[in-house]
This record gives structure tokens, sequence and C-alpha cells, in this order.
């Protein structure tokens, strides 16, 4: 086996380096492509969820298979060789095994658990099947891997540890209340009509929602998701084209977007518009708004980066201004950041009139650039004392983003009145989530399923030296079975018969023991070699073994997929 996965996840790299990161379909595609068409690479199959990308491949070099894979992934996400490896992850034969057992039962997935991951694995392996780019070796694999998620879904509670990452997101909008008691009775907007589209449209109208609204760029979709839906509940869905989306935001309660656009959907002033026309915004302990946001023309926007210098800042630039010897553009004013806020705050230092910056500040900023690369975060330690931050209202909009790239402006975190939740806020969520009993259990059945595999495999590798050591038998059989007739050309078929069967029985009790015994020590680890061991022994014709090998391949193509 020559199995080797290279990949990035929520795991090893930033948000802000995934969602750069992120493949389309048709880069995916082309990935594959472009992976078999390389030298080292024979098979290859492309794992890319919300939160995900991995290059599966067969190669027969791994060191070489590393280098071109990386090269591959960097050239076909956009993002720089040297930029990208510090985040990649390589795992071999056994260990890539392992780990897409791991992923498939969920132990692998920002939500501990979650069973979507399944679909998304099927799909992966239908591309690659599609695209003739999956052998024996990654059908085998992949259809391994769907048959262990399912067992562990089946045989453990590790449903209870997790659940969707719909639900999970609706989780943190609800802010600790009950789902089903939060959404009841809201109107929905779902942007998107693919597969976790439809899911967070399912959860939501199973959930008690008023109404659900589908946006999408292809209407057909968008139709048959509304029909599907109401299906279950009449009246309850409509669907509605991409550019009705800032009116149905100004109605909407909760709103859900994953689509595969590579730019942002919902821009910060799409939604600041959608709240203008909502009225007064509630605030906390009032019925109204205080006198110094009723007199803001936009109360319904926190105007931390208004315009002229200060745009595109991230920071509060007035709370911190107003705290003594605090600079704007210094180590300080950056603690806490996420690194994405922290390349938009550098970006704007850049920018920044040249009094206000200094360049010890502008190398501090560079450094806890770099920080924020390898941590994710800034040390909260390094925060400032600040001012009380003023009352916000209650949220009006809820926004869930589940898109990679993100589908929402992350400006939007700033509006007053709305509560956005996207994959970085999941991140940092499901760090903190208690894991079940049963992941455990579900870990060890990975491991048994791996030995498992493994030994399948390598006891497969040997079958055809097996089946080509007992061809040849046969035939030596069969010549000297030809050689004792022409000595004895008189006789008699029932002689000529039972003498063949003695022959035959002699050589299948010669080679019963051996044959059976060396596929028992080639499915042990490091048996590899008994192969050799036998071409060499029997000076067996490669071109047979290969001939049989070829064969079995073919036989498998016809049967198709498990």
């Amino acid at each position: 086996m020559s199995l080797l996965v290279v990949g990035l996840s929520h795991r090893s790299a930033p948000v802000s380096v995934l969602e750069r990161a992120a493949l389309s379909a048709d880069a995916q595609i082309k990935l594959v492509q472009d992976t078999v068409a390389a030298e080292p690479a024979t098979e290859a199959a492309v794992l890319a969820t919300c939160n995900r990308i991995e290059l599966y491949a067969d190669v027969d070099k791994f060191h070489a298979g590393v280098a071109e894979l990386s090269t591959l992934l960097a050239q076909h996400s956009g993002v720089g060789l040297d930029e990208l490896t510090p985040y990649l992850y390589v795992h071999y034969e056994d260990r890539a095994v392992h780990h897409l057992f791991s992923v498939a039962c969920g132990l692998d997935s920002m939500v501990v658990g979650e069973g979507q991951i399944l679909g998304q694995i099927k799909d992966s392996l239908a591309r690659a099947q599609d695209l003739h780019t999956a052998g024996r070796l990654l059908n085998d694999l992949f259809q391994q891997a769907l048959r262990v998620g399912k067992r562990a879904h089946s045989e453990t509670g590790i449903d209870r540890a997790g659940q969707s990452l719909v639900t999970f997101g609706l989780e943190q909008l609800s802010g600790g209340t009950a789902v089903q008691d939060w959404v009841r009775g809201k109107k929905a907007l779902v942007i998107g009509a693919g597969s976790m589209s439809s899911l967070a449209a399912a959860t939501l109208a199973r959930a008690g929602v008023a109404e659900i609204v589908i946006a999408n760029r292809t209407a057909d979709r968008a139709e048959r998701l509304a029909e599907i839906l109401n299906e279950g509940a009449a009246g309850l869905a409509r669907a509605v084209p991409m550019n009705a989306v800032p009116d149905e935001l100004t109605r909407a309660d909760v709103t859900v977007s994953c689509t595969g656009a590579t730019g942002l959907v919902l821009a910060a002033e799409t939604i600041a518009a959608a709240l203008s026309g909502r009225g007064p915004l509630a605030w906390p302990g009032t019925d109204e708004a205080p006198a110094s946001a009723a007199a803001d023309a936009t109360p319904a926007v926190r105007q931390p980066a208004g315009v002229a210098v200060e745009e595109n800042c991230p920071l509060d630039l007035p709370a911190v201004r107003a705290t003594a010897g605090f600079s704007v553009l210094g180590e300080a004013a950056v603690a806490g950041m996420g690194a994405a806020e922290l390349e938009q705050h550098a970006a704007w230092v850049d920018n920044a009139p040249r009094p206000q910056s200094t360049p010890d500040e502008a190398e501090a900023i560079a450094a806890l650039a770099a920080a924020a690369a390898t941590v994710g975060r800034i040390p909260e330690r390094r925060r400032p004392e600040r001012v009380a931050e003023p009352a916000r209202p209650e949220p009006v909009l809820y926004l869930l983003d589940l898109a990679m790239p993100r589908d929402i402006d992350a400006a939007v975190h700033r509006l007053a009145g709305v509560r956005l939740v996207d994959i970085e806020s999941l991140a940092d969520a499901s760090a903190d989530a208690p894991m079940a009993a049963d992941v455990d259990q579900v870990r060890r059945i990975v491991s048994d399923e791996v030995a498992a595999f493994g030994a399948a495999l390598r006891a497969a590798h040997i079958t055809p030296t097996v089946v080509a050591l007992r061809t040849m038998a046969a035939d030596v059989v069969a010549g000297e079975i030809a050689r004792l007739e022409g000595r004895l050309p008189g006789m008699d078929d029932r002689h000529r018969s039972e003498i063949t069967q003695t022959v035959k029985r002699v050589v299948d009790k010669l080679l019963h023991a051996p044959t059976v015994r060396v596929k028992q020590l080639a499915a042990e680890p490091g048996g590899a070699g008994y192969a050799d061991a036998l071409r060499t022994l029997f000076d067996l014709d490669p071109e047979t073994v290969a001939a049989v090998s070829r064969a079995e391949d073919s036989t498998e193509k016809d049967r198709g997929p498990a």
C-alpha cells in the first residue's frame, strides 16, 4: 500500500488560511486530474468540506509524492507553497487509513460526532469514480471508510457527542436557549440550495419556524427545495431569486448562508441597509434607544469604522482613544484579535497617515501578525484596560455563515442589532465542547478497522502471486500428463483420469500449507516481502503476476462500488 494524504483543516490552520485555500467544484476536478497526471500518483481523490481540504493519492514514492501533492494543493488553492506548507499535515499508509476512518466517524470534525461528513466522503468518492481517478485502492478505502463511519454511529452513542454543524451553529446563535424554543415563529432566509443549505432548511423546518425563504442562483434548485419543505408543511417555504435577498433581509429573523461563491454574498453595507428599515432597536432595559443613539442617523450601526482615516480599521477607535497612553497602532491595540482581523488592521496601518504611526509600531504589528498566523489569536494577556463597552441593542437579525470561503462580511460583527456566527466562531466554540464517553469506543473501532483493512490489503497484495504459482503448477501437471501419454499411447481414459487426479492431488497438497501460511504472514505488518520471496523461489514470470492483477482489477471495476 502506498496511500498518501496531504491536507489542512481547522485543526492545523487558522480559518483565514482555510478560507483563502478553499477550492471551487471546478478547481477540485482539475486538482484530481492534475494529480493522476503527475508522475508519483496513479489514483487521486479530493475531500473538501467547509473546514478541511485533503488530497488522497496512491503514490509510488513517498518524498516525491509529498512534494508533488503539496505543490498541486498550493497551485490550485491560490495560496503560495511557502505560506501553505506550515499548515499542511501528511499521513502515509496505515496512518492515512486511520485518519480517513477517524474523519468518517466524526472524530476529526469541528463538531465531534457529526454525521454529515459521511455524505461528503461519498460525494468525494463518486467524483473520483466519475473522473476515473479512483482505482482499486481508493475505491476500497473510501467504501470501507463509509462502512466504518456507519458502524460507529450505529454501535455507539457518538451522535450524543455532537451534532451537525447546522445544529451547532443554531445553538450558538440562540445563546443557550433551546433551538426549538428560540426559532419557533421566526422567519428564516436560507441562501443556497446545496447539501448544507438544504440541511439548514430542514433543521429550521423541524424546529418550527413560521416561514422559510430559499434564495439560490439556480432558480430550479431553490424551487425544488421549497417543494420538498412544503411536503411536510404546506405553505412553509417559498423560493426567490438572489436579487430579492436585500428585501428579504428586512423581514427575516434568521439567515443561514452556505453557497459556493468565491466572494462575499452579503456585504456589511447590505446588512446595515436591511437593519435601517426595521425602525428603532430595542436597547437593554429600555423601550427605546438612548439619546446618543437616537441622535445617530443610522442607529442600527455602531461606528467603530467610520469614514476618512478610520475606514477599514477593525478597532473601536472612540473607545480605545479614550484610554490614556493607548496607541491605536501598537501592540496593545491588537491584543485578542483573530488572524483575519489582524490582517485587516495591518492593511489599515499601512494606509494610515504617517503622523499616526511610527516604524516601531509597524514592526510590532508585523511581529504580531507572525504570531497570529501560528496561534490564531494574539494572547488575551496583552489586552489593555478598556473603557466600558457601550450598551448594544438586542439582536433583531441572526446570521449563520457556514460557507468557506465566507459568504457574510466579517465586519457585520460590529453592527449593532446583529449576531453573526461563522466558521471561525464555531471553531472557537467547538474547542470547549464536552466529549462524550462514547468517543473512546469509536476510537477503538477505528483502530480495529484500520488493522483489519491493512491486513486485507496486504493479503490481497500477495494473491496474484499465489494465483500465478498455482497456474504454473497446473501447467506443469498438464505438461507431465501429456508427456506420459506420449510414452504410454495405449493408456485408456480411466487410467489417464486416475493418474491426472493423483498428480493434481499431490501438487495441491504440496502447495496448500505454504500458500495458506504465506497469506497469513503477508497480512501481518511488514509482510509485503513474502510475495517477492515466492516469485524468486519459484521463478515466477513477473508479467504473469501482473496479468493476474490486471484481471482482478477489471473484475472489480465491472462489479462496481459496494
